[in-house]
């Protein structure tokens, strides 16, 4: 069905612009230069809507907890001007990486062929993947709720 990287296979490599966080202004985020690190790489479809808004304010309120085990990236095609404004509203403490050019989606096998109201288009399939200090995919949380999302994360974690 997808081309998802599974637990175990090495973790797509990626170079994204990155802003929030530690990254006041915007800057270049490479997966090899986060070796060493558990990362939660979570694609979600678009910003400021009400799932997308809700699963990145569960992973704000639950910051403490998340962030003394893994760096978070959030990852939307949405531009670098959207991310910002999203992370403002939203007092966001972690990164969003901009993938206007689907690189990253499609690495990742998260850019698919959705349905609504009996229309398909193509998007972004919110999927969690946690990747270890080794480089490799430890778990993928496919189609995650919002509603469950930073609970999922932790246990994994």
């Amino acid at each position: 069905m997808s081309n998802q990287p599974q637990p175990g296979t090495k973790a797509p490599e990626f170079t994204a612009t990155a802003v929030g966080g530690e990254h006041a202004e915007p800057a270049t985020v490479k997966l090899a230069d986060l070796k060493g690190e558990t990362i939660v790489l979570y694609f979600y479809p678009k910003d400021d809507t009400p799932g997308c808004t809700k699963q990145a304010c569960a992973l704000r309120d639950g910051w403490s907890a998340i962030s003394a085990k893994a760096k978070v990236f959030g990852v939307s095609i949405d531009s670098i001007k959207s991310h910002e404004k999203f992370i403002r509203k939203h007092n966001l403490p972690f990164p969003i990486l901009s993938d206007e050019d689907k690189q990253i989606v499609t690495a990742y096998g998260v850019w698919v062929e959705k349905s609504m109201y009996g229309k398909t288009y193509m998007g972004t399939e919110r999927t969690t993947f946690i990747i270890g200090a080794d480089g490799k995919i430890k778990a993928v949380l496919p189609k995650v709720k919002p509603d469950e999302h930073l609970e999922r994360v932790l246990e994994l974690l």
